[in-house]
């Protein structure tokens, strides 16, 4: 057998030298190939030739095996004499079988290796489930201050809590009966410093927020809202110290009556999902915390027009009791037409009674809470809870169903086939009736086409084929829309405005429509009073600066 070789062959790499392919055949037919094989390039391997000759032969023995092996072994050879492949530079310290060995990490390690290992860092705390822990100097100087008023006092009773609670703690000197409570959980009658640092510092109260602050104060343990009973504690402290109400200390039925219009209130503007519960975020967006602060502060309660005025209680609850007239504290429909000299009509008052559902759940009947619900939206409709209210959607808070938010109830009672927007038929179906009470009262018609052409051009809706609530929110005449509809009082009011007037909303642009109206209607009801107690001569000459609750 001849081959040709190119070079020198001893030269060559085994892994480079390229053989013509074999089949197993091939060596059965040639069974010399094997010898022409060693003989020709692999000069090396002629023991292991040997040994294979002596397993035919049958004459194998470990001696002859271990000479032969221990001669291939001495010869240089291009193979590697054990079965395991061989290992990477880069990977040798990486060996399973010398990582079974170590017991410690090798301080020979590859570089690469040490560089690629991620550096261990300390991350803060940066969740905390009670709130943020104070800083050492912030709870240094409270503790400085606590000792002040607890010092050489084994503890503190409830009517020297006011001056911790608003110098301390920040809080309306009000609560200091809510936050006296809330410590004193064993009714004991008085507070220690370890219960208030505990409380205050270690309850991390120290970094709250004013809003947040409040809200723990106010809620119940384990609740996460505020309801309406949460709220009499500090109307109660109110009610007790304010100079501005202490002519309330001999009616204590007026006095009840007062904090639950403050509350309605309070709920009526704030609590914009209608559920009756009332949320730290709700709480955080109303202004709530600032007209507390407010009527800490000032001592004529009357100038706090948000919530605690007295003068606006005295109007709402006047015109209640007027239209409720076997006084059950309840009103029907019939009273409710008379409602601003019969401004209403009966269209819009049966949708309204139609969707009433008060507390009592006296069919047909409204309460009053439900009627502090109505004067707010009726009077002042430019306000967002208004608007909402009353595009006559009077069920807003007297549906007491499991308290549904409020948009499931937007324009229920003129949204007639409930699709959520207003349509000219509907609008047609309110103002027939506006038309035929200004042909009784013999007053200049105004044809509905041309209502509903001056309707489009105030609110520009978005599709002139109907009116969503979003397009009476961007509208500041939105309000009168609905007066157009079902209150022919305000319409003509609105369309004769008084030049004097419209000059006065525009030096008090941050009075509201309910502000303006209740100090009116508040002149008028202490005026007529007067006069009454004129004629039973028990009264003197009116005075416009003179104030008579009831």
């Amino acid at each position: 057998m001849k081959m040709e070789v190119v070079g020198d062959v001893a030269s060559q790499d085994p892994d480079l030298l390229q053989l013509s392919e074999r089949s197993p055949l091939a060596l059965n037919s040639n069974p010399f190939l094997a010898e022409e094989l060693f003989s020709f390039g692999f000069p090396s391997l002629k023991p292991v030739k040997n040994l294979l000759n002596d397993v035919k032969t049958g004459s194998f023995s470990n001696a002859t095996a271990n000479s032969a092996v221990s001669t291939a072994t001495s010869l240089p050879s291009t193979f590697p004499s054990s079965s395991t492949p061989p290992l990477s530079p880069r990977s040798t310290s990486g060996s399973p079988r010398i990582v079974k060995q170590r017991s410690s990490p090798s301080l020979l390690g590859s570089p690469l290796k040490l560089v690629s290992e991620p550096v261990r860092e300390v991350i803060p705390q940066f969740y905390f489930k009670n709130g943020c822990p104070p800083p050492n100097e912030l709870k240094e100087r409270c503790l400085f201050a606590i000792d002040q008023y607890f010092y050489g006092h084994l503890g503190l009773q409830i009517h020297e809590f006011k001056a911790v609670t608003k110098d301390i703690c920040k809080l309306p000197s009000f609560f200091s009966t809510a936050l006296f409570r809330k410590i004193d959980i064993n009714d004991s009658g008085i507070v220690t410093r370890d219960q208030f640092v505990n409380y205050w510092i270690g309850g991390n109260l120290l970094t709250m927020d004013l809003a947040t602050r409040v809200y723990t104060v106010l809620k119940k343990l384990h609740c996460r809202y505020l309801t309406q009973g949460d709220f009499e504690p500090i109307l109660h402290k109110l009610l007790a110290c304010h100079p501005g109400l202490e002519f309330l200390r001999s009616t204590p039925e007026f006095q009840e009556r007062y904090a639950e219009t403050v509350v309605y209130r309070i709920f009526y503007y704030i609590n914009r999902s209608g559920t009756g519960h009332l949320t730290l975020r709700e709480l955080k967006c109303g202004n709530l915390i600032s007209a507390m602060q407010h009527v800490d502060e000032e001592e004529d309660i009357n100038k706090v027009l948000r919530y605690f005025s007295y003068e606006h209680f005295y109007v709402i609850y006047c015109k209640f009791w007027e239209l409720d007239t076997e006084h059950y504290f309840f009103i029907d429909k019939e009273n409710l037409i008379r409602y601003g000299n019969h401004a209403l009509t009966y269209r819009i008052v049966d949708r309204i009674f139609s969707q009433v559902h008060t507390c009592a759940k006296v069919k047909g009947k409204m309460g009053y809470e439900d009627f502090v619900y109505f004067i707010l939206s009726e009077e002042d409709k430019s306000l967002e809870p208004g608007l909402e209210y009353s595009p006559y959607e009077i069920s807003l808070i007297m549906t007491k169903l499991p308290d549904p938010p409020h948009c499931l109830f937007r324009f229920k009672c003129i949204d007639l086939d409930g699709n959520g927007v207003l349509t000219p038929n509907e609008l047609q179906f309110f103002y027939e009736e506006q038309l035929h009470r200004m042909e009784c009262m013999a007053q200049e018609i105004v044809l509905f086409e041309d209502v509903l052409c001056q309707i489009v051009d105030m609110i520009r809706p978005e599709k002139e084929d109907y009116i969503s609530l979003r397009d009476m929110k961007s509208c500041k005449l939105s309000g009168h829309v609905f007066n157009i509809l079902f209150n022919n009082n305000k319409f003509i009011a609105f369309e004769t405005r008084d030049p004097f007037l419209i000059r006065q909303e525009r030096e008090n642009p941050t009075l509201t429509e309910w502000d303006r109206l209740a100090h009116r209607e508040y002149i008028r009801l202490s005026m007529e009073e007067d006069i009454e107690d004129a004629s039973n001569g028990s009264g003197d000459i009116w005075d416009e600066s003179f104030e008579a609750p009831f």
